[in-house]
């Protein structure tokens, strides 16, 4: 009987509720509770719409968690007997460190050595905005797009070099703007050379 009951008061006591997404009401609530916490009122005219405002703008920043990435890779296509570095430079980042909600920007390179097939260069952007609109950290972001297309298209070679800036060190703590970070993924036959060294050379041109 005692067993019971403690089982029923490690149940009613587990966290398993808060991994349930919120209604849009309590979400606006607890942006109503930051804004008071800031030292402002939500009941202002300037701040009346925040809240729902904000819920919407979450729901486009933090998109990524209704996105399957596989899946944007499905559709691919015969090489055409290509068989060197397909790289796709610059692709904008935006994200948020998932430490203090604070912005991460910056770009994203993305290249890969064709085995059979490719995909098209839109899927490789949409990879990493999928990944990006998520909270983050850098590490993880670079992984999680190196690994991902490794998986589905099984090419040769992967490699994956981010360079951001992080609103955590710069608005908030030390405050020092203009900190760039480098975080890359090197997979298959871009761990060796002489691939390594051509990729890393073109990326510094």
């Amino acid at each position: 009987m005692l067993d019971a009951r403690l089982q029923v008061i490690d149940t009613a006591a587990a966290p398993a509720t808060d991994d349930a997404p919120p209604s849009r009401h309590e979400a606006e609530a607890a942006i109503r509770t930051l804004i008071r916490f800031a030292g402002d009122s939500p009941s202002r005219e300037g701040l009346q719409d925040t809240p729902a405002r904000v819920v919407r703008a979450y729901e486009e920043w933090f998109g990524g968690y209704a996105i399957d990435p596989d899946k944007l890779l499905e559709r691919d296509f015969e090489t055409a007997g290509y068989d060197d570095v397909v790289l796709l430079r610059d692709i904008p980042v935006r994200s948020m460190c998932e430490h203090h909600m604070a912005a991460i920007r910056g770009v994203a390179h993305v290249a890969y050595l064709p085995n059979e097939r490719v995909v098209g260069i839109s899927k490789l952007a949409r990879l990493v905005d999928a990944y990006a609109r998520r909270l983050q950290i850098q590490e993880r972001l670079t992984c999680e797009i190196a690994e991902t297309l490794d998986r589905v298209l099984k090419p040769r070679g992967v490699a994956v070099v981010i360079r951001a800036t992080h609103e955590c060190i710069g608005s908030r703590g030390i405050a020092m703007q203009g900190v760039g970070m480098v975080t890359r993924r090197l997979v298959g036959e871009f761990e060796r050379e002489p691939w390594r060294s051509e990729l890393l050379a073109t990326l510094a041109t």
